[in-house]
């Protein structure tokens, strides 16, 4: 999708917000511990290079991805600190992330036998920097059973191709008060980690919720993930631990304002009809850019004032309800402040019935990021 530049609508990055969040992490952790940044999915919709720029001078030593892509974008973009592949990859790619030294989790015996049958006909020039995943109750990738993870230590160490450089696991529960199954999920990974003849480089447990709401002392790397942008892991239910400070701002502006008389339709399907005469307007975002249709109702700043969302909301524009005549151009606030009033992230993720990673993950390419600090 292209990027379109010759309009008034952009999402705005705070950099100098992300480097904040990371830095007063960083400050808490203990001296053995080490943050990676999570910059997969685009930065969390922010941008992956320049959230990772960054996220580095806050202090990452160390970046996390989803994908073999987003890894190779990080290493092109001239970063040489490690880099670690969350998603499972296919061994018809391994000498693509050895290439690019890219790491990168196994969760079945099953894998590791195609691998070895992979390597042994087509070598790769570096060792496989591997970690392996611990299914611990997420029900996503990783290996069940204790027994199963020795079996993959025993079969990475017997290969010269391979490196174990970490082992893992993911809680499901980290940002809820109740933290029963967080409990559980943490033993069944001490339990793991009982059977192993000793630790590889890394151990790693801690995701945003659990570096903010649990001193857990496993480990010495935690993936710091959405609290890097300022976004609290658990909306409303539990309190940051310190102030985070969201980074991103989307702004558009006024397009087109004008006087429609009482019963005139706003938008396709004719969803809302003027009561009475109203001063319209039109901003140029849409659902093609992750406004969606359900923002219908949801409101936006303008001048300081709240502006209902009227009518449908089309692929590439939307209409609001203005209290008076406002002049074309005018600041319109999506995401962020106007005039002492706020819309936040988790605002339009309750008006959404979902969570604000969704909303930032939605913002789509065709809207332009312009860094700022």
């Amino acid at each position: 999708m292209v990027v379109s530049y010759h309009r008034s609508t952009q999402a705005i990055i705070h950099t100098d917000a992300i480097t904040e969040n990371v830095a007063n992490e960083v400050h808490r952790l203990p001296k053995n511990r080490e943050l990676f940044a999570v910059v997969k999915a685009n930065g969390y919709g922010h941008g992956a290079i320049e959230t990772a720029k960054a996220a580095k001078k806050g202090g990452a030593t160390g970046f996390c991805v989803a994908t073999i892509d987003e890894g190779i974008e990080l290493r092109e973009a001239g970063f040489t600190e490690p880099i670690l592949i969350l998603g499972i990859v296919e061994v018809n790619y391994l000498a693509l992330v050895s290439d690019y030294d890219l790491a990168f989790p196994v969760g079945t015996l099953e894998w590791l036998e195609e691998a070895e049958e992979r390597l042994a006909e087509f070598p790769v020039k570096n060792p496989l920097k591997i970690h392996i995943k611990v299914d611990t109750g997420m029900g996503r990738i990783g290996f069940l059973n204790s027994i199963e993870v020795l079996q993959a230590v025993e079969a990475i160490q017997q290969n010269p191709q391979m490196d174990w450089e970490g082992i893992f696991t993911h809680f499901s529960t980290a940002d809820q008060a109740d933290d029963r199954y967080f409990q559980m999920q943490n033993q069944r990974f001490k339990d793991a980690l009982k059977v192993l003849p000793h630790l590889p480089r890394y151990v790693h447990v801690s995701n945003s919720a659990t570096a903010l709401w649990h001193d857990e002392p496993i480990g010495n790397m935690i993936r710091f993930g959405v609290a890097m942008y300022g976004l609290n892991p658990s909306g409303h239910e539990l309190k940051e631990s310190y102030p985070l400070k969201p980074a991103l701002e989307l702004t558009s502006e006024l397009i087109q304002v004008k006087r429609l008389e009482k019963g005139e339709g706003i938008g396709y399907g004719e969803t809302y009809i003027t009561p009475k005469a109203e001063w319209i307007g039109t901003v140029p975002i849409g659902y093609a850019d992750g406004w969606l249709r359900k923002m219908q109702g949801f409101s936006v700043l303008v001048e300081g004032e709240f502006c209902e969302i009227v009518g449908r909301v089309c692929m590439d524009q939307f209409m609001i309800r203005l209290p008076q005549a406002v002049k074309t151009g005018t600041k319109v606030t999506l995401i962020g402040s106007n005039q002492q009033k706020t819309i936040t992230m988790q605002d339009i993720a309750d008006h959404l019935e979902t969570i604000h990673y969704e909303v930032a993950c939605t913002i789509s390419q065709r809207v332009p990021r312009k860094y700022v600090k």
